[in-house]
């Protein structure tokens, strides 16, 4: 997987994942003021559109208190994107037969290390995002099924647009992303493709201790590649 294409998937999720000037002294307390309530998981449209919205805000408001802190960045992820991204769900995608052979352990800690080296790494280039950067399409999904499509629009810095979709399924606490589809390319199918061969070669305790080191996922598939 490309690297830009990691970077935008890891911006946009978290790993969904996914607001005048605070004090950085009190930047936690405007985050949990701001964004209570605000994410609306009730349809896979307005789930996207509000946790936007509400992500964008926040970055507005607060983006010098986020840069000298990037500690209040991971809380405001946390808090808005986080809860509406079916981690477990997606981690079975990503380990594919290798999450059969895992253990209750193994597969507690691949979910732990895996999110937090993509917001480790990447979580920092939300930064670089502004409303106007982002756009939510039209939803035309099919009404009744358990899964959706919603699709979005990107604009970079040198104006170039980039589709990211989000894969989403309903579940007792409402609709959650469990994918994400950048220029037609899976996150789940492209950190799968690029963790098997390290998992058959290291096993799985290997890879989750690079990643629990600070490794990128992007260096596991570098070094797959070069191997």
């Amino acid at each position: 997987m490309h690297r830009k294409t990691v970077g935008i998937a890891a911006m946009v999720l978290g790993v969904l994942a996914t607001t005048g000037a605070v004090g950085l002294a009190s930047a936690a307390d405007a985050v949990t003021a701001s964004t209570s309530g605000q994410v609306d998981a009730t349809s896979p449209y307005e789930l996207i559109k509000t946790a936007a919205a509400t992500l964008l805000q926040n970055l507005q408001a607060h983006r010098d208190a986020y840069r000298q802190d990037p500690t209040k960045l991971r809380m405001l992820i946390d808090q808005v994107l986080v809860p509406h991204f079916d981690s477990e769900f997606a981690a079975r995608e990503v380990l594919g037969r290798n999450w059969l052979t895992a253990t209750p352990q193994q597969r507690e800690h691949f979910i732990s290390a895996f999110h937090n080296s993509l917001m480790n790494n990447y979580g920092s280039a939300l930064l670089d995002f502004t409303s106007d950067t982002m756009q939510v399409m039209p939803f035309h999904g099919q009404s009744g099924s358990p899964y959706a499509v919603v699709n979005t629009r990107i604009r970079r810095t040198n104006g170039a647009t980039v589709a990211v979709n989000y894969q989403l399924h309903t579940t007792p606490s409402g609709w959650k992303v469990w994918d994400v589809v950048v220029e037609g390319i899976s996150y789940d199918k492209s950190f799968q493709q690029d963790f098997a061969e390290q998992i058959q070669r290291q096993g799985l305790d290997a890879v989750i201790s690079r990643l629990e080191s600070g490794a990128t996922p992007a260096a596991i598939k570098q070094q797959t590649s070069g191997s």
